[in-house]
């Protein structure tokens, strides 16, 4: 007999909006990313699910057991035509060594390919090296400057794949 799925991934609903929230501002001071200039402070924290339902964008959460631990997304790229960004993945502790970054990552390129986009972006910071490391092992290589406007102007690394 198999063993239960570990976790369950699907598109955000908007009952998950205050989670996710509730997880990011809990992740991000775990990295040192809660001052200016981190997704910390985007207005669209609060209302994840109305911010990803637009056209060439997407956000999932994961669960385990019933309860969400976890999330990402796509969206557009601001002044970057053809580019869309992974946005927002963060994942409580209980969740991190399932397979779950893998497994959304995965997700993640599967939408914006859908969406027509060409190149995937991410903005990320030093220290999130379990993040990096599954960056690179979805592709992703480091580029030296940020592209497009997203206002993060407290990351310092950047990564860019093709699709």
């Amino acid at each position: 007999m198999e063993d239960a799925p570990r976790f369950l991934l699907r598109p955000i609903a908007p009952a998950d909006d205050a989670t996710v929230a509730a997880i990011i501002r809990r992740v991000m001071p775990e990295f040192g990313a809660d001052g200016p200039g981190f997704a910390l402070h985007d207005a669209e924290v609060d209302g994840m699910s109305a911010a990803y339902d637009r056209p060439g964008a997407a956000y999932f959460v994961i669960e385990r057991g019933g309860e969400v631990l976890g999330g990402g997304g796509v969206a557009p790229l601001d002044g970057e035509a053809g580019t869309c960004e992974l946005r927002k993945m963060y994942f409580l502790p209980a969740l991190r060594g399932l397979g779950a970054g893998t497994a959304l990552m995965g997700r993640c390129l599967l939408a914006a390919r859908q969406f027509g986009y060409r190149r995937a972006y991410l903005e990320t910071l030093t220290g999130m090296d379990a993040a990096q490391a599954l960056y690179a092992r979805a592709g992703f290589e480091p580029i030296g400057q940020p592209l497009g406007a997203t206002g993060h102007f407290g990351c310092n690394r950047f990564f860019l794949r093709a699709l």
